[in-house]
This record gives structure tokens, sequence and C-alpha cells, in this order.
């Protein structure tokens, strides 16, 4: 009995990871086996980021917190911890904002955490 290989799904395959590729410079677009590569490197690539996406901002957040609070000569630290005692739930992506576009709503926070 001949043998039997269910080449419609392999095509479908193939162009599902070729169409992937697309945009991707030299033999990566268009030959298979390297597209292959690229497109899974490509993809463990993107579910790593999407994770470390989430820690930058948070980093970018307390920078720009840490560097508002200093003008009002405090640190970071102090100035999160006098935000908890009072009780202010904004997060750090709230207050990052105020501290970078809103100046003068931050300072009014500064003044009632003092």
């Amino acid at each position: 009995m001949p043998r039997s290989v269910n080449s419609v799904a392999s095509r479908a395959r193939r162009k599902r990871v070729l169409k992937q590729a697309k945009g991707y410079f030299g033999r990566r677009k268009n030959v298979w086996t390297v597209a292959k590569n690229a497109v899974e490197k490509a993809m463990v690539y993107a579910y790593r980021d999407r994770k470390q996406k989430k820690r930058n901002f948070r980093a970018l957040w307390i920078m720009r917190i840490n560097a508002g609070a200093r003008l009002h000569g405090m640190n970071y630290s102090q100035f999160m911890g006098k935000v908890k005692g009072a009780g202010i739930e904004l997060n750090r992506k709230v207050l990052a904002d105020l501290a970078m576009n809103h100046p003068e709503a931050f300072t009014a926070i500064v003044n009632q955490v003092k």
C-alpha cells in the first residue's frame, strides 16, 4: 500500500508560517526552513516581551514619580510610604502621569501627604 501524506495540511501549515514571515529580510521570508526558524524565534521574543513590557512600564512610572517627588524634597520611597499611609488610592501609572503632565495636581498630592 502506498504511503499516505496529508499534503493539504502540510501546505496550509507552510503557507501560514510564510505568511507570518512576510516582511522579513532575505531568505527568511520565502524559504520554508529558514522562515520556520525565524517565525519560531519571533514568537519566543513576542511571548517574553509581553511580560517584560509590564516590568519596563512599572520602572518608567517609578522613575517619573521619583523625579516628581525629589522636586518637593522627598525620595520615591518616602513619598510612596506617605501616599499609602494617607490612604490615597492612586496607582503608580496615574501618579506618574500627574507628575509628568500635571505638576500642579502632583504638588497638591505631595502637600496632602506631608
